[in-house]
């Protein structure tokens, strides 16, 4: 059983505590930001002349920006809880009138959580990208784009306000998309950084009206003032606001109804995908969920939606994921389901806040360490992807194998790994759900706690699919493409260090924490006190069941792919596997529901163009070269013609004078 984190109340404040200018190491929280930056500034302007050391300076100023967030969250270490909250205001930034928007940054536990996590794992990502670009002709543009990354993501956790959060949220939006489409010249890869680009700004257009709709109601967008005001707005009002991020996050996290491009985003070199799928862009959505509490605390209804939209894209991604045979694609699905946890417990307020950003935080460390590993084999395998030409990996690539193994078992939720300290707490706390958009509903707790214990089983199901496919079994090594035999060997040491001490995090970062509660303790400054509420069944038989659940998915999951033979041609499936392969058809509803239709629309408005606009205008000209030509056969050259149309002009006009007069 796991040790209890909820709080005693006098070492938890009941909300956000008093915030201070920022001192010490706080007040040099811009550098996070600027290094990066500056980096990445350095590397697009110096071009071809930095090839040769331009990697070495991204990964530097990536682990500067680590040092520099690691002495920043030793000085709140040593700060009593109180005190754990400084701002800084850099600039101001929009003056106008009523409303001024300034440049300021907010640094307490929750940013720091984040900036943490986005710099030590991003700065392991960089060290592995070293070797796994090394023969990449633009690996310096590529690490120009993963410090502008970095950089946007810190100014995404850092900013004091919705304004500065949206300038980071564009930024890393962006740097995905230079990213995913790194590799433009295969149309494909172009085409999946298109449509996650396209994708991500329905989501934006979320953020900006529930920025509009907090002018309108607080004549602010700051986090404290909108906080301050949110319990005095009406709750038509805070609801709306809280429906227009639920958009944004949907979006940023590819939640249902706008995953759609998570999966084809696999088409980024594979530290992207580490980068991107596992401690930045998409728990972002989360982030801003959490930030904004109190939103949601008065708005129940669209807390209620939070929830329920992860419940959703938890089974939505393991569903997914059961059916994929790339490998990457199945830790894309396996990201998404677990992104639905985060939003799972995001939702249900105080009793889910710190579960689900503990969940972020470890999934950070286990699913970066994955997406490494799933690199490691590509890189073995001649960049093949599909698991049906794998198998028994485990003889060749023995380090790549037990790392590998350290996340698996963290995503399963196998005690004492850091899964079952973060993952089974959003369990736990999705039974003890009460609330149905404001009215008490006892019957939340089971249909929550339910949908996130079968997620867990399926979890374990396609999870230990990928790995009994990918390393156990009979080897099934030929390339695809050519029909010849590849002979896979372990990675590099700078590829397989980033990946053992991430495997460490996985095993070890989960527990630690949670010892005395440490990482609740430390999020109350920022988000207040845990609340706990008892579950309709007691925890003990929760974690049974979680446990069981998990063991029964894997023992299927090693019938079917560990023991058993495994085809190299795709077996056909019944009908949920095929949807399931297709993504539940999410690209066919989309395409019929919003494509289509659009599509149409642009062709009816060509078709008026052409014939409207274009029509009118042909129509102008013709009449003028009419006009020209009429007149053009006025002008014969011969005098006798010219004299006939002065007399002609001559008669007519004494005509005129003649017929007025009488």
């Amino acid at each position: 059983m796991t040790p209890s984190l909820v709080l005693p109340a006098d070492h938890v404040p009941a909300g956000p505590v008093e915030t201070a200018a920022a001192t010490g190491a706080a007040s040099y929280a811009w550098l996070l930001i600027l290094i990066p930056l500056a980096c990445a500034a350095v590397l697009l302007l110096a071009g071809r002349r930095a090839d040769r050391w331009g990697h070495l300076l991204a990964t530097g100023a990536s682990w500067a920006s680590f040092v520099v967030g690691a002495v920043i969250v030793a000085q709140f270490l040593g700060l009593d809880p109180s005190q754990r909250r400084m701002a800084q205001t850099l600039f101001t930034w929009i003056p106008a009138g009523d409303l001024t928007v300034d440049v300021g940054l907010l640094v307490d536990p929750l940013s720091l959580t984040f900036v943490v996590l986005v710099t030590f794992v991003g700065s392991l990502i960089h060290v592995y990208a070293i070797a796994y670009m090394e023969h990449d002709r633009d690996r310096r543009r590529f690490f120009a784009y993963l410090n502008l990354f970095i950089a946007a993501m810190l100014t995404l956790v850092l900013g004091d306000s919705y304004a500065v959060l949206f300038v980071g949220w564009e930024g890393v939006g962006l740097a995905s998309y230079l990213l995913i489409g790194f590799w433009n010249h295969v149309p494909a890869n172009a085409r999946a950084a298109k449509k996650a680009f396209v994708m991500n700004r329905v989501g934006d257009m979320g953020m900006l009206l529930a920025m509009m709709a907090m002018v309108a109601n607080v004549h602010s967008v700051t986090f404290d003032a909108v906080a301050a005001g949110a319990a005095a707005m009406p709750t038509a009002q805070a609801t709306l606001i809280g429906l227009f991020l639920l958009v944004a996050a949907c979006g940023k996290s590819a939640q249902f109804p706008l995953q759609a491009w998570l999966g084809d985003a696999m088409a980024g070199p594979t530290p992207v995908s580490a980068l991107i799928h596992a401690a930045t862009m998409v728990t972002a959505g989360v982030y801003l969920v959490v930030r904004s509490g109190a939103v949601y605390v008065a708005a129940p209804a669209a807390a209620t939606a939070v929830a329920v939209i992860g419940a959703i894209t938890l089974v939505f991604g393991a569903v997914v994921g059961s059916a994929k045979d790339d490998m990457k694609k199945v830790l894309a699905a396996s990201t998404m389901s677990q992104i639905g946890y985060m939003m799972l417990g995001a939702g249900l307020g105080p009793i889910g806040w710190a579960f689900a950003i503990f969940h972020l935080f470890t999934h950070g460390f286990f699913k970066a360490l994955m997406f490494l590993g799933a690199g490691s084999v590509m890189h073995a395998m001649m960049d093949q992807v599909n698991m049906r030409r794998f198998g028994a990996l485990r003889t060749a690539m023995k380090t790549t194998w037990i790392t590998f193994m350290m996340g698996w078992l963290a995503i399963l939720g196998v005690p004492p790994l850091s899964g079952f300290w973060s993952k089974d707490k959003i369990i736990e706390a999705a039974f003890s759900a009460r609330d149905f958009g404001g009215a008490d509903a006892p019957w939340m707790g089971w249909v929550l706690g339910l949908v996130a214990l079968v997620g867990a089983g399926v979890t374990a199901f396609y999870m230990s699919r990928l790995f009994f496919m990918t390393f156990h079994g009979k080897a099934r090594w030929t390339s695809e493409a050519e029909g010849a035999g590849v002979h896979p060997h372990e990675s590099s040491p700078l590829m397989t260090v980033p990946m053992i001490v991430l495997a460490v995090g996985a095993v070890l970062i989960g527990p630690l924490l949670s010892i005395g509660g440490f990482f609740i303790r430390w999020l109350a400054p920022a988000i207040g006190e845990t609340e706990h509420v008892e579950p309709v069944l007691p925890v003990l038989v929760i974690q049974a069941a979680t446990l069981a659940v998990v063991l029964v998915g894997a023992l299927v999951a090693w019938r079917m792919y560990g023991a058993g033979d495994v085809p190299t041609a795709v077996p056909a499936g019944n009908a949920l596997t095929e949807a399931a392969r297709r993504d539940l058809y999410q690209d066919d509803v989309n395409a019929t529901v919003f494509v289509a239709p659009a599509a149409a629309l642009t062709a009816a408005a060509a078709s008026g163009d052409r014939r409207v606009v274009d029509g009118a205008i042909r129509g102008v000209a013709a009449a003028s070269a009419g006009i020209g030509r009429a007149v053009a056969a006025t002008q014969s050259g011969f005098v006798r013609g010219y004299a006939s149309y002065i007399l002609g002009g001559v008669v007519l006009a004494l005509a005129v004078v003649l017929g007025f007069r009488l």
